[in-house]
């Protein structure tokens, strides 16, 4: 062990006896408290440095101050001994030191001259603060800052008054407002007057410490218009677990409203114009036979001339609805030409529509895709197929239950050639065995609200103008209940001759 210069001995020697109090601070500090000659020799070490560096005193004490610093670094103690020599003092400087297994530690340094009874500089006392866990919190930091100004959904905060604290840039290019312009402004300056109501029960759930999640609502843009917006609000807490604001994402979900909308009204039409070719097709036959009757009796000669004009007006009417009838089918009939079309895909693009409705409930989904060839057909009326099946997929099962996407090669033999099998299977409640029968009936429904029983009806007539087939398994038994469509739509260029005539 190196002795303490003669110098710094006659210096501790020469303290009060309130060295002793200070000794017991020393040591019970958290902090590595070291002290050292202007030769760099450690002449003391408490306990934390034990702790932090893993040498016992016994070990170090005598031992150059380089034992603890990097080969790297080593040059930066010339330059704080130099400093120490002039009286300076050293505060807060962040580098690194080594412990006694090789470990590398960050540590703030305060480095202080000790002088003797004659002002002399003898030597230093350094304070090392381990900061590993601060630095690791910077980057934990640093790492959701970027995240957060890197997201495409606006992220904001605010206080539990609806101050508005931050806010990112997704948030700006969503909403037109700039951090600088908003922030300190309240919450309320985005809500439509007609939904200021919702704020104060929000505020309310965050106060309590619930979350709000997925939760649909509007907002106005700076410029004035309406967006519509999914929001999931988080209370945050301070370090003693007190709730003291929220943060808030909101995803603009306009555009898929927008396309919810025009799927729904074109179900509507699609099931609208299907019935009236449907009926027009059914009523065009007896129109047939009336004009045909109609002619007949406008040129019997037992007719006065009153009876013959009568019957030659009823025959132009007659004709007349004939040709409404050819038009109604006419105008229903595609006009566009069948393609290829990939339905995993078709089935995906169908699935992300409905996203939001499907985490709303907590359904899982899961696909079982086998590569499949295309299938030949309108893509438009397809999916409306499949978003039929899986909208009453998603009505029958309960929330957090569970549908299943299962497309195939079908290797059954039945005249149509080769085929996709595609099955949407669900565990709802099932099918009651009294409305079976039904289900591809027009008008049927088994919903309690909502239904306008033709989605099942319009989806076979697609299904059957594509050459395919629908078919259907269901159990109510408890423990096993659920229900399965299955499509079988052929892969060949195959379209009823009637639809694409």
């Amino acid at each position: 062990m190196t002795p303490l210069s003669s110098k710094l001995r006659k210096y501790l020697h020469s303290l009060p006896e309130s060295r002793f109090r200070l000794e017991a601070i020393v040591e019970s500090s958290d902090d590595a408290i070291i002290t050292k000659d202007l030769d760099g020799t450690i002449t003391s070490w408490n306990a934390a440095a034990s702790r932090i560096f893993g040498y016992t005193s016994e070990e170090i004490i005598g031992e150059s101050i380089l034992r603890l610093i990097p080969p790297d670094l080593q040059e930066q103690e010339a330059e704080i001994l130099n400093k120490l020599k002039t009286g300076q003092r050293i505060d807060h400087y962040e580098t690194v030191h080594v412990a006694k297994d090789g470990t590398h530690i960050p540590v703030s340094l305060r480095v202080s001259p000790i002088r003797d009874e004659e002002g002399t500089v003898v030597g230093a006392s350094k304070v090392a603060h381990d900061i590993t866990e601060k630095i690791r919190a910077d980057e934990l930091r640093n790492r959701l800052a970027a995240i957060v100004e890197s997201s495409d959904d606006a992220i904001a905060s605010k206080d539990l008054n609806g101050i508005i604290t931050s806010w990112n840039a997704a948030a700006e290019r969503m909403f037109g407002w700039t951090a600088e312009e908003i922030v300190g402004r309240s919450v309320l300056t985005l809500i439509p007057k007609e939904l200021r109501h919702e704020e104060p029960e929000i505020l309310r759930k965050l106060r309590s410490g619930e979350r709000v999640d997925h939760y649909e609502t509007q907002r106005i843009h700076k410029d004035g218009r309406v967006l519509d917006v999914s929001l999931t609000v988080s209370p945050i807490r301070d370090s003693h677990g007190t709730v003291i604001g929220a943060s808030k994402i909101a995803r603009d979900i306009t555009e898929r409203k927008r396309l919810q909308s025009a799927l729904i009204e074109s179900e509507k039409l699609a099931a609208t114009g299907r019935m009236a070719a449907t009926i027009a097709h059914e009523i065009n036959n007896p129109l047939e036979a009336m004009i045909n009757l109609t002619y007949l009796l406008t040129i019997n000669p037992s007719l006065d001339e009153t009876a013959r004009h009568l019957a030659s007006m009823l025959l132009e009417q007659t004709a007349r609805a004939g040709e409404i009838a050819r038009q109604t089918l006419s105008f229903y009939r595609e006009r566009t030409k069948p393609a290829a079309t990939n339905i995993c895909e078709l089935l995906d693009g169908v699935l992300s529509l409905n996203q939001n409705r499907l985490e709303r409930k907590q359904i899982r989904i899961r696909r079982e895709y086998a590569d499949v060839d295309e299938v030949f057909g309108y893509r438009s009326e397809l999916r409306q197929v499949f978003l039929n099946i899986l909208l009453n997929a998603m009505d029958a099962v309960s929330e957090g239950g569970e549908i299943r996407l299962r497309v195939s090669n079908d290797p059954s033999c039945d005249g149509l050639g080769r085929r996709v099998r595609v099955s949407v299977l669900d565990n709802g409640h099932g099918i009651p065995a009294n409305s079976r029968r039904n289900l591809f009936q027009p008008f049927f429904t088994t919903k309690r609200t909502g239904g306008n029983g033709l989605g099942l009806w319009v989806s076979k007539g697609i299904v059957e103008k594509h050459g395919g087939k629908i078919k259907v398994k269901t159990s109510t038994t408890q423990g096993c209940s659920g229900t399965i469509f299955s499509v079988f739509l052929p892969t060949d260029s195959f379209v009823s001759e009637e639809w694409a005539a």
